[in-house]
């Protein structure tokens, strides 16, 4: 994990949240003052962002000590303790908002990820992820993708080339697109091109395109693009991913399925802190 990133969001947060002080906590309990508490889940998932949870009261008391109970990348059930903690009460009531925060949505994202990825079990079809990320919160977002048992896609615009509809457009055509790119870069990086008819998946191929995106394709229109590429590239549905579809696109023989619902629209998992 990018600890710099992570620190940077958590020490934001905090600030957004804290600012000059908590009034209530720092009223009530002098500094001194010693507590335990648990983390527990409320309903069933897969649980991401430990760690996180774990640094934001690190940064509130650098004496606190933990008892991890479940680990990033479990099923949880109602109940069940995930994380203890030893701290000061300040620091645990100051911390608890954004801790539970963190911690409920990327175990949503977990969660939610983990039905795709059991959804496609059993074949060769890898479920990825989109930058249909909450802004400024990404690194968390991936992470809990990953531990919810599917792959990262890029993580921005500056690690893999995808050039997509609008791109197309500009440059005169696929093929185009990516005759300049290559021109620029060789193959110092993998270059995905969208389509969506079988003409530009013929296109696509021909340009020497290594990841090709079949976006919003029929199911009919998919196999005959995964027959037409036959290996020659690697292959990416794309467009409007459900649980209701998926099965039907796994059959199409797609190397990976990308899902921007799990990081833009998955609930958070219910969980809560209590004193002990």
């Amino acid at each position: 994990m990018d600890w710099d990133k992570i620190d940077s969001i958590i020490k934001n947060a905090l600030n957004e949240d804290v600012g000059s002080g908590d009034i209530t906590t720092d009223t009530i309990f002098p500094p001194d003052a010693k507590c335990e508490a648990q983390i527990i889940a409320k309903e069933k998932g897969i649980i991401a962002g430990i760690p996180i949870a774990k640094r934001v009261f690190q940064e509130l008391d650098p004496e606190v000590s933990f008892s991890r109970n479940s680990n990033d990348g479990d099923r949880v059930t109602p109940g069940q303790e995930i994380l203890r903690i030893k701290a000061t009460v300040r620091a645990v009531l100051t911390g608890e908002r954004l801790a539970l925060n963190l911690l409920q949505r990327m175990s949503g994202i977990a969660t939610a990820t983990s039905l795709y990825v059991d959804a496609v079990k059993g074949s060769k079809t890898k479920i990825l992820d989109t930058r249909k990320t909450a802004p400024g919160l990404r690194v968390l977002d991936k992470y809990a993708v990953l531990a919810g048992g599917a792959q990262n896609h890029r993580f921005g615009l500056y690690d893999l080339v995808l050039i997509k509809d609008n791109h197309i457009n500009f440059a005169g055509g696929i093929s185009n697109a990516v005759q300049i790119v290559r021109s620029k870069y060789q193959d110092e990086f993998k270059i995905e091109v969208e389509t969506s008819t079988l003409d530009e998946v013929k296109e696509a191929l021909s340009a020497g395109a290594d990841i090709i995106m079949l976006d919003n394709m029929n199911i009919s229109m998919m196999k005959e693009a995964v027959k037409m590429i036959n290996k020659k590239a690697l292959t990416e549905a794309s467009g409007g991913i459900t649980l209701d579809t998926i099965a039907n696109i796994t059959e199409t023989g797609v190397d990976y399925i990308s899902v921007g619902a799990i990081t833009h629209s998955s609930p958070a998992l219910d969980i809560s802190l209590y004193m002990v």
